[in-house]
């Protein structure tokens, strides 16, 4: 069936010619060549240092499927275990190119958004030109897990909704459902991205909630989210719990208020590029678009949930993204010969500066001293060391007695690196999901003590590259506590 008859079907959408199914060309050719550029930098630094801590976790946690774990849904970690598999350094090569992918589909998603919001070639090209210079996305594409899948997903549904309301078919609106659903399942966080489009359809595109496309598509995502609610359900609701402690951990809404909002507008955007949110924020609140508002409001209530609710400054980045391909409409209409030459100038600039302090580019002595910009990178750098360290500490405990560890990074480290090492124990830890799998003491599952165990447990607790340091020797004692 073509979308003409479905929309005779569902009703025409309104607001001009765009309800036509019309949309400005995409300018491929170009935006090909932004995120060629973006992907080749990513590549040249792919895995200049090593392992992140939390892609350890994603790994082991995919090699347990379940349909939820104690801090995220299940799509990150099985498709991180996926590319482990691949026996190239562990799968961290595979691990990165998929970050990467990530970023260069946020690219190419943002600059389709901005052809739905009527940006021709000079605005698609400003926007994934940002997209790819951006703080928030450059830091987020160093490493595989939740952050940068989460980006795609919340820009693929930006983009799927405001074509849905383009052309006002049910296919249309079920994809974007189909779409939100499997974000869900990756991280819940995009259910504020839902309810903050919700908002603003309610407010400004009344008439579309009263065809059954939208509902379809709710519909939709929340069957695709349900297994997981279910197992969330099963474990006492262990993701709100988790997500209370994180708020507490960043200080709460006040936290938010003060730090993350400031940390959003800095990091997310960078100093040079937050002129064209306010240029962003201008245009949607323009007479003639209207139609496009809800992109506002869906920025507006991300940024308003997270901050009352204490989440942290780059959760509702993504949402932005809609704020950058309307300032880059901005800029294309103004038609100003300065424009011209200054937004390529700041987008170069802005990634530079990003590249040189987001990514494994500078020798470890000089990331090591702008740590606090972004401690990631050096987070990546010691856990062979450490691994190495372990190894030495426990050559004399009895073979039967598996390792505790303090924290899910040490785990995941010694359970992916340990092997090579010489270390073929059980690793275990109370840390996040770690603490689920003991509860279960189930002998097939390397997280929790085997049934049949000595209850002696070797405790390691050595300094990791979490610590913010090189590694020290590590100590590693004999301990009766088999508590998980």
């Amino acid at each position: 069936m073509s979308e003409t008859t479905e929309l005779k079907e569902d009703g025409p959408a309104q607001h001009g010619p765009a309800a036509l199914g019309e949309r400005v060309p995409v300018a491929w050719r170009r935006v090909a060549a932004v995120t060629a550029i973006a992907v080749l930098v990513h590549a040249a630094v792919l895995t200049r240092y090593g392992w992140f801590g939390d892609e350890f976790y994603y790994v082991i946690c995919g090699r347990h499927p379940a349909w939820g774990y104690a801090d995220q849904p299940p799509l990150t970690p099985l498709l991180a275990r996926l590319a482990a598999a691949i026996p190239l350094d562990d799968g961290l090569p595979a691990l990165r190119a998929l970050a990467v992918a990530c970023q260069a589909g946020c690219i190419v998603l943002t600059a389709v958004l901005t052809a739905e919001l009527g940006g021709r070639r000079r605005a698609q090209l400003i926007a994934a030109g940002a997209i790819a210079a951006c703080p928030v996305f450059v830091g987020a594409s160093l490493l595989f897990g939740t952050t940068v899948t989460d980006q795609l997903f919340w820009v693929a549904v930006l983009v799927l909704v405001a074509r849905a309301l383009r052309v006002g078919t049910t296919r249309a609106w079920l994809l974007a459902g189909l779409v939100a659903g499997l974000g869900l399942e990756n991280k819940s966080t995009l259910a504020v991205l839902l309810a903050g489009i919700g908002v603003g359809l309610a407010l400004l595109r009344r008439a579309v909630l009263r065809t059954r496309g939208p509902w379809l598509a709710a519909v939709l995502a929340a069957l695709i989210e349900v297994p997981n609610l279910l197992w969330d359900a099963q474990h006492r609701w262990v993701n709100l719990s988790m997500t209370r402690s994180l708020a507490h951990k960043s200080g709460g809404p006040l936290g938010s208020l003060l730090v993350q909002l400031p940390e959003l507008a800095i990091a997310g955007a960078g100093i040079l590029l937050i002129a064209l949110w306010i240029l962003g924020i201008r245009h949607l609140n323009g007479a003639e678009q209207r139609a496009h508002r809800w992109i506002l409001s869906a920025a507006v209530v991300a940024v308003v949930l997270f901050t009352v609710s204490g989440g942290k400054a780059y959760y509702p980045a993504p949402a932005l993204t809609g704020l950058f391909a309307a300032g880059a409409v901005r800029v294309e209409r103004s038609d100003s010969s300065r424009g011209r030459r200054a937004w390529p100038t700041l987008i170069v600039i802005s990634a530079t500066t990003s590249v040189l302090t987001l990514l494994p580019v500078l020798p470890p002595q000089a990331a090591n001293k702008i740590r606090a910009l972004n401690p990631d990178v050096m987070d990546t750098y010691g856990w062979p060391q450490f691994v190495t360290e372990v190894a030495q500490a426990t050559k004399t405990i009895p073979p039967g007695v598996p390792i505790f560890t303090s924290s899910y990074e040490e785990a995941g480290a010694l359970t992916i690196l340990g092997p090579a090492h010489g270390i073929h124990r059980a690793i275990a830890s109370g840390h996040n999901n770690y603490w689920i799998c003991g509860r279960r003491r189930a002998a097939t599952r390397p997280c929790s003590p085997p049934a049949s165990a000595s209850p002696a447990w070797t405790r390691c607790a050595g300094r990791s590259p979490r610590s913010g340091s090189t590694p020290s020797p590590t100590a590693c004692a004999t301990t009766n506590s088999t508590a998980v």
